[in-house]
Formats: structure tokens, sequence, C-alpha cells
């Protein structure tokens, strides 16, 4: 699991990825839409469609997040045996060849 989680923050080019998992230690639950809300006032240019591919990725790829049905809408948290690799791995300086997790804002 830290290994897909690594490779899934080393593509983040902008930091929303990192943002989004900072997001989420918040323990919450949140919604697409207010994901999405969340995004767009940390000044990310991003769409709805793309947030929900990426919490969608994180839910089913990753397997860190849980999911259940509110009314008709889909939240999502962090499942708390994943809440230490995940904080972990923001805080640790990682170094990949030319990259570093903490050069990303």
């Amino acid at each position: 699991m830290k290994t897909r989680l690594l490779k899934f923050l080393v593509r983040d080019k902008v930091g929303i990825r990192k943002s989004l998992l900072n997001l989420f230690l918040q323990t919450r639950n949140y919604t697409t839409c207010e994901v999405y809300d969340y995004l767009k006032k940390q000044g990310f240019e991003v769409n709805y469609r793309g947030v929900s591919a990426m919490v969608g990725q994180m839910h089913t790829r990753l397997g860190i997040l849980r999911i259940y049905l509110k009314r008709e809408h889909r939240c999502y948290s962090l499942k708390e045996s994943h809440r230490d690799i995940v904080k972990m791995i923001l805080t640790t300086p990682t170094r990949f060849p030319g990259k570093s997790l903490h050069s990303i804002p």
C-alpha cells in the first residue's frame, strides 16, 4: 500500500493529490462536491468529473478510503488503519530520481 501511495503522489505535478490527502486526514466524511469545493478554494484548476475520478481512484486502486451512502450522495473518509501511513508519507522527505515529495506545494 505504501508503494502505491508513493507512486500516486510522485505523479502529482501541482500538489493536488497531496492537498487531497491532507483534507482526508482531518477525520471527516466528504462528498465529492465538498472535495471539489475545497480544491477550488485552494486555487486548483479542477473540474467536477476530474475530482470524482481522483477520489474514486483513491478508493479503488489505493484502497485507503471507505465509502458509504448518505441519502443519495456517496461520502468518503480515510480508513483509520491507513491514517498513520498517510501521515508518515506526507511528512517524511522521500526522494525519487530528480524529485522530492516535499517540493510539491
